[in-house]
């Protein structure tokens, strides 16, 4: 097939899936309207088009921290170019704020959004295909939602998903454990249940900051990003850097950003009240390994050199420092709630970028469980060439649903080779094609960057 059929073929694909209308959707038309209200203390909001072509999409928003100024109202879709969208080719949008909203709100979730499922269906009309879509945490409740209600949604697409709650915790305690026993004087610092949670975090920030003022302590910086695997890129504009030192610092904006200040002390102080206890463990951890594992044992010694600094003295450091168990009630309730089983009753997509350091490795970590436990020929995973976390733009979300409704509709998936997505990419508006890096809080048009690349395994994996 020639490469301009190729962007033919999926183009009328994608248009025939998000305009036609079937005879039993046309008697499902609720017409233009905005529902808001609150089921059980959840707020939701519901969105029907003009013209509904059957297709509600139930989108499941991610973790957002406390004390973190949101702006009021439920979201529906990665961008707001994408709920725009959407609604002018004539889907229906829904989605729960979850009780709470803020924080590791999983167990929530995962009542809310079938409560508001059940909404639609009673006040506006039984969906003729409902998919279940989400980001970060969200994508990892569109996954279990899935799972466990095989018989309410036809397919799910989960964008920069957290599959593995449980390991994602880990990575952030090697972090914070490597900064306290690396770049502080204070070894009893307080990581997991924190009486003062805002004093450990002020000590690990102040240790990341003052750490990025001399070679050494950019090097321990490096061993701390290598450990918990994270990535030396954080721009969703930019390619990775690179020199050693800018490296070293876009990894550390990860470490500061991601597990200091989000999933920190403070953070964790709701996860353990969700919890019932601390879900994370270092015990029986031999960091020396997991650097090795971790690929990055080259670019730290080369910065360890750089600083004139002993690395085999800082590991010893971290084998002799005293290790934080976890609580078992606690570590169930995350496998429980915060673990995909990649069972794939019904079709999924995942779309996930190369330059993640908050969801590392979850899309690797999730098609082995499917490869293991569900039906791989269910599943597509599709990578962006990105930094950043959620560096996709409208586009992006649109061609890889428009992938998902492929399969749902004919039971084959299209061709979603990177050259077919990034041709049909090209062809929306750069409005469509705009991207944001939390790197910088800025908005640019972005070239499309479909590849083939998979992220590495993850370190740390629940299982």
């Amino acid at each position: 097939m020639t490469r301009l059929r190729v962007l033919v073929v999926l183009v009328a694909a994608i248009a025939a899936l998000v305009t036609g209308q079937s005879t039993a959707a046309a008697e499902l038309w609720p017409g233009r309207h905005t529902y808001t209200g609150a089921i059980d203390g959840a707020e939701y909001r519901v969105e029907t088009p003009e013209r509904w072509n059957g297709t509600l999409v139930l989108y499941s928003h991610g973790y957002i921290p406390e004390g973190v100024p949101i702006p009021p109202g439920v979201t529906l879709s990665v961008r707001a170019e994408t709920e725009q969208w959407l609604l002018d080719h004539g889907f229906a949008l829904a989605g729960s704020d979850y009780r709470g909203r803020t924080g590791l709100a999983i167990q929530e979730a995962l009542t809310d959004q079938i409560a508001l499922l059940d909404w639609f269906t009673d006040h506006v009309a039984e969906p003729r295909r409902t998919v279940a879509s989400g980001f970060s945490m969200g994508g990892g409740i569109a996954t279990r939602l899935a799972e466990r209600h095989p018989d309410r949604f036809d397919g799910a697409l989960v964008i920069g998903a957290q599959h593995d709650v449980p390991a994602t915790l880990n990575r952030g305690l090697d972090v914070t454990f490597g900064i306290r026993t690396l770049l502080t004087d204070d070894q009893e610092l307080e990581l997991v249940k924190a009486t003062d949670p805002a004093h450990s975090v002020r000590v690990l920030r102040d240790g990341v900051r003052q750490a990025l003022t001399t070679p050494a302590g950019r090097a321990r910086l490096a061993l701390i990003g290598a450990i918990g695997q994270l990535p030396r890129w954080a721009s969703a504009h930019d390619r990775p850097p690179a020199d050693v030192e800018t490296a070293i610092r876009a990894q550390a904006w990860w470490t500061e950003s991601a597990y200091v200040a989000s999933l920190g002390p403070s953070g964790r102080v709701d996860i353990e009240r969700r919890a019932g206890g601390n879900p994370s463990w270092n015990t029986g951890v031999d960091y020396a390994r997991q650097l090795v594992r971790s690929g990055d044992l080259p670019f730290v010694r080369e910065a360890y050199r750089a600083a004139g600094v002993d690395l085999g003295a800082d590991l010893r450091a971290l084998a002799d420092a005293p290790r934080i168990a976890a609580d078992p009630a606690a570590v169930a309730w995350a496998k429980r709630y915060g673990v995909s089983a990649g069972t794939t009753p019904v079709p999924v997509v995942t779309l996930h970028g190369l330059g993640e350091g908050l969801i590392t490795s979850d899309a690797r970590w999730y098609g082995e469980q499917v490869r293991l436990h569900g039906k791989p020929t269910r599943l597509r995973q599709l990578y962006v060439d990105r930094g950043n976390h959620g560096a996709f733009s409208a586009a992006d979300e649109v061609v890889a649903l428009g992938a998902l409704l492929t399969r749902i509709e004919t039971g084959r998936w299209p061709n979603t080779s990177p050259h077919a997505l990034n041709a049909t990419v090209a062809r929306f508006t750069p409005r469509l094609r705009t991207v944001l890096d939390l790197y910088t809080f800025t908005d640019k048009v972005m070239p499309p960057a479909f590849t083939n690349e998979q992220p590495a395994m993850p370190l740390r994996a629940t299982h």
